[in-house]
């Protein structure tokens, strides 16, 4: 009785240790409307340059199924943190403080702020911002950057958004002046609108990745897969193909980079 007994048990550990590492569903959060990042095409379909990069690192992590679900990016945090999803993605920018709270993969996109308006404010660049209302997605490095930076130009007002479009859609009827968010995003959005314009690029030097747990071994084998697929050339495809333009040979898109550490 006690053999069968331990045969059960150790089977039921060997079943409990498979599932675990063989899990069939990469459940990923991602901020649905953050173009060309990830957003809904005319069929509904998400898709967008970190869609294509994420279903291929499940595909080649061995994951039947990856599971896109809709979270504000704001809220991405909480659920990498919760295990709620497995990876975050949403021009996630790697920074000392959240590397204290999470883990990220290795970078392969390199970025800076933007400013952006309409082109019958007036508004040239950043000295023109005194007394202006403002918009920012709320969480996110634009937003940091505003806040630190609000005392320093005047703005008048920051609203917080919830992702580019509903932002965009203020910038244009006039209930914002200006809005800061990040340079490819911006420029996607208004390459086909003569009425919106990107006005200045502000340095910030940051780094995108995918967003894990703190210390999650999915981090790590996600970063090995990024490197071949840098190896390989699909990641820079990725670029052409999203941004109409080759990636600089220099940028995280193209070269191979460290996991970042917290320090």
């Amino acid at each position: 009785m006690k053999k069968i007994s331990l045969a059960l048990t150790l089977s039921l550990a060997a079943l409990v240790s498979s599932s675990t590492v063989y899990a069939e569903t990469l459940n990923v959060g991602a901020n649905i409307g953050n173009l060309p990042w990830e957003f809904q095409d005319s069929d509904g379909d998400y898709v967008g340059f970190e869609i294509d990069l994420v279903n291929e690192v499940g595909s080649r992590l061995g994951y039947d199924e990856v599971a896109i679900n809709n979270i504000p990016f704001n809220g991405l945090f909480s659920a990498v943190q919760s295990g709620r999803i497995d990876v975050a993605v949403s021009s996630i920018t790697i920074t000392a403080e959240r590397l204290q709270s999470v883990s990220f993969a290795q970078p392969y996109y390199d970025s800076d702020q933007s400013l952006a308006t309409s082109v019958d404010t007036g508004v040239t660049g950043l000295a023109d911002l005194d007394g202006k209302v403002i918009g920012v997605d709320t969480g996110s490095t634009g937003d940091i950057w505003a806040t630190e930076h609000q005392q320093e130009y005047g703005f008048a007002e920051i609203r917080r958004y919830e992702g580019l479009q509903p932002a965009m859609l203020d910038l244009t009827s006039g209930r914002l002046q200006a809005y800061i968010s990040d340079i490819p995003a911006v420029q996607y959005y208004v390459r086909d609108k003569p009425q919106l314009q990107v006005v200045e690029r502000i340095p910030s030097g940051e780094q995108y990745s995918m967003m894990f747990a703190k210390n999650s071994e999915l981090a790590a084998r996600a970063s090995d897969v990024i490197s071949t697929l840098k190896e390989e050339g699909f990641v820079a495809e990725l670029h052409q193909k999203w941004f109409g333009a080759e990636a600089e040979a220099t940028t995280s898109t193209v070269q191979v980079r460290d996991m970042p550490v917290a320090q």
